[in-house]
């Protein structure tokens, strides 16, 4: 397959990369740009269960989204996942007794559409490989969204795994063109076509895309180019591509001090994300100054979502609700709901309809109660469900 997300491995989407057999890299080069891409999300959304579930589901728009293809052609979509079930993985491999192990599997063994969900399956045989990679590669969805060539998808997959010998080592011109999908071709059996056509565009592409550079080199036999290897190095100015979304907020000392008193990184970003850290601080030095807290973490979710009072050993009434605070609860309810896939694509979404700088710190900073990008947010939610505000008669920013 080729390519996908990680950051932290705390559940399958919630990652910006996804570790990816050798074996199944090595036979997707015949996928198009969009089945590449489509495929990496598919694994990344079924990794952490790929042994303990035969089949798989993500929401359609969801899968749209994380690939970039913001779209309602789910015609596109079907060919790109019959593309998949068409397409023959293939592995020859050591297994873990040393023995030579040779297999073949369709990448998906089935994929169907219904409600707008995404049922798919891979083969047990290919799942296990996927699973347990002895040797994989790191693709970051993050990245793998920015190329607009497969080809250059592909030539960054094959180099990527090699980052920490600085080389691939040399590639005979046979395998290369099986790795980049071109075996059979007659017209890149000339080194001069394939050298323009594919390598130079692809090793640009990589070198101004992703977070590595690459350079290639090539060995003779006389006149002839037998094989091919790229030197590879860390791309320092794209190097925080290897960050995850959550990145900024980790770093933050409210984050900080959240993990020290027992919250999960999860539930960390999410309180952060609908509170703001000006006042997920504040409850954090009110309960601070609380005694004798049996459930440090229990206390503070309280303290959050009933407002408590910073004054010590005192608790407010709750504000009156306002149609803001009645829509961030509907808002919170629906997105408690959705997947941590789902939520990642929600977020990025929104954040590319932002076109003011100041809209997008306040959105990072705040999330989905953004003071902001009120009425934008609105609109994101009822496109999503068209009744989730309903019955709440002030449509003000209040």
């Amino acid at each position: 397959m080729g390519e996908s997300p990680v950051g932290e491995l705390t559940g399958s989407l919630r990652r910006k990369a996804v570790k990816k057999h050798v074996a199944a890299i090595h036979v997707s080069g015949k996928l198009t740009l969009l089945q590449r891409k489509l495929s990496n999300v598919l694994l990344l959304n079924a990794y952490d269960t790929l042994q303990s579930q035969a089949k798989h589901h993500i929401d359609a728009r969801t899968l749209c989204q994380m690939i970039g293809y913001n779209s309602n052609d789910m015609d596109t979509l079907k060919q790109s996942l019959r593309g998949l079930a068409e397409t023959v993985a293939e592995w020859d491999m050591l297994d873990e007794k040393g023995q030579q192990e040779w297999g073949v599997s369709s990448l998906l063994s089935y994929a169907k559409l219904k409600g707008g969900v995404c049922e798919y399956a891979y083969s047990p045989a290919l799942a296990d490989k996927l699973h347990d990679p002895k040797v994989f590669a790191l693709i970051n969805l993050n990245i793998q969204r920015r190329f607009t060539s497969g080809h250059s998808l592909a030539l960054y997959e094959n180099c990527y795994r090699f980052i920490r010998t600085g080389s691939t080592g040399w590639w005979s011109m046979d395998l290369f063109r099986r790795l980049m999908g071109l075996e059979g071709s007659s017209y890149y059996e000339s080194y001069k076509h394939l050298n323009a056509k594919v390598i130079k565009p692809a090793v640009a592409e990589v070198n101004k895309t992703s977070n590595i550079l690459i350079e290639p080199e090539t060995r003779k036999r006389g006149r002839v180019v037998t094989d091919v290897r790229f030197l590879i190095r860390e791309n320092p100015q794209l190097a925080i591509l290897d960050l995850d979304d959550g990145a900024g907020v980790r770093h933050g000392p409210v984050y900080a001090r959240l993990r020290e008193h027992g919250v999960s990184d999860r539930l960390a970003r999410q309180w952060l994300s609908t509170h703001g850290e000006e006042q997920v601080a504040a409850k954090l030095d009110y309960v601070g100054q609380r005694k004798n807290v049996k459930s440090m973490v229990g206390y503070l979710s309280t303290a959050l979502q009933e407002d408590y009072s910073d004054t010590p050993d005192v608790k407010v009434a709750p504000k009156p609700k306002t149609a803001r605070a009645d829509r961030l609860r509907r808002m919170q309810t629906v997105i408690n709901a959705r997947t941590p896939t789902q939520r990642d694509a929600d977020k990025r979404l929104f954040m590319n309809q932002i076109e003011d700088e100041a809209g997008r710190a306040d959105f990072e900073r705040y999330g989905w109660a953004t003071s902001h990008n009120v009425e934008a947010v609105y609109g994101f939610w009822e496109e999503l469900y068209p009744d989730i505000f309903e019955g709440i008669k002030d449509v003000a920013a209040t």
